[in-house]
């Protein structure tokens, strides 16, 4: 699963007048090939899954696939908090030739950690596709244990996490109870060059839409020893990245990316709205500061 390992963008959905915009979302695409990005996330919660229908999804799908061709790998979101519409939702992605699922920890239903190693199992068991699970309790409430998660490695075609708990002492548990070849991605940006540090393997970021060269650069410092370097530079970067959380995800990179002109518009879908004034103006200071606008 080598191909997994590295820095991915968890791609917004641009749109404008309510319809995806394709153009910005081409620009969008060039600006991260041309930084040299390691691959993509499609219909994850960086692109406003919820509010995205079925057809939507797919038209997206092959369309930066027709974009990208094979040079980097897709991963497709397919979770969701019932096992039955994940397991479709899965098997088609696997039938769209998507490289792996991103599926998510079951959210709202609050399953025990029994129920979530059986959702998991189910949905890994239905298909042949890799499949990456996606931790990330400041979204869904309920967590994986480093327990469950160690149990869920050892199926064959679950060969990876996202880690977004921002716990790198967590991380550092899953990292020593699986095996070698499980790929850790990290899903939390403010701490990913210490998630590299304890030996993670890559990121599915939102900050790559700003700062795909900063992001892949500091994976290759970690893995060439160079990890002081990491630790200081991205100090020079950590109120930008804040900033780009400061509301709901993706509501602050999605204005970002209309600032440097990369999206025409940062339109949102309700129930999400565009950034606020005020968030605006201190993203555009920290910008400046870092030499985007």
């Amino acid at each position: 699963m080598q191909r997994l390992k590295g820095t991915f963008t968890a791609l917004v959905t641009p749109f404008n007048n309510g319809k995806v915009d394709y153009a910005s979302l081409d620009r969008l695409l060039r600006h991260q090939l041309d930084a040299g990005i390691d691959g993509f996330v499609v219909n994850g919660t960086t692109a406003e899954s919820p509010t995205l229908e079925s057809e939507e999804v797919i038209k997206i799908f092959h369309h930066i696939r027709k974009y990208c061709g094979s040079q980097v790998p897709l991963i497709l979101g397919t979770g969701s908090n019932s096992t039955k519409k994940t397991i479709e939702e899965t098997k088609k992605a696997a039938s769209l030739g998507a490289d792996a699922a991103l599926v998510v920890v079951p959210y709202y239903n609050k399953p025990p950690q029994r129920g979530l190693y059986e959702h998991f199992k189910a949905t890994a068991s239905s298909t042949q596709i890799p499949i990456i699970l996606y931790n990330v309790p400041g979204r869904t409430v309920t967590t994986l244990s480093v327990e469950t998660i160690v149990k869920l490695s050892e199926i064959k075609n679950i060969v990876g996490i996202k880690e977004a708990s921002g716990k790198i002492d967590f991380a550092e548990q899953i990292i020593k109870g699986c095996h070698k070849d499980f790929v850790m991605l990290s899903g939390d940006d403010e701490s990913y060059v210490e998630f590299l540090a304890v030996g993670g393997h890559g990121v599915i970021s939102v900050a790559s839409h700003i700062i795909p060269k900063q992001m892949i650069q500091w994976r290759h410092w970690a893995q060439s020893g160079q990890i002081e370097r990491a630790r200081a530079e991205i100090q020079d970067y950590k109120n930008l990245i804040n900033l780009l959380f400061v509301e709901a995800n993706p509501i602050p990179v999605k204005k970002a990316l209309a600032l440097i002109g990369v999206l025409e518009t940062a339109d949102m879908r309700l129930p999400l709205v565009e950034c606020s004034a005020e968030s605006t103006e201190k993203l555009k200071i920290e910008l400046k500061k870092v030499g985007l606008l």
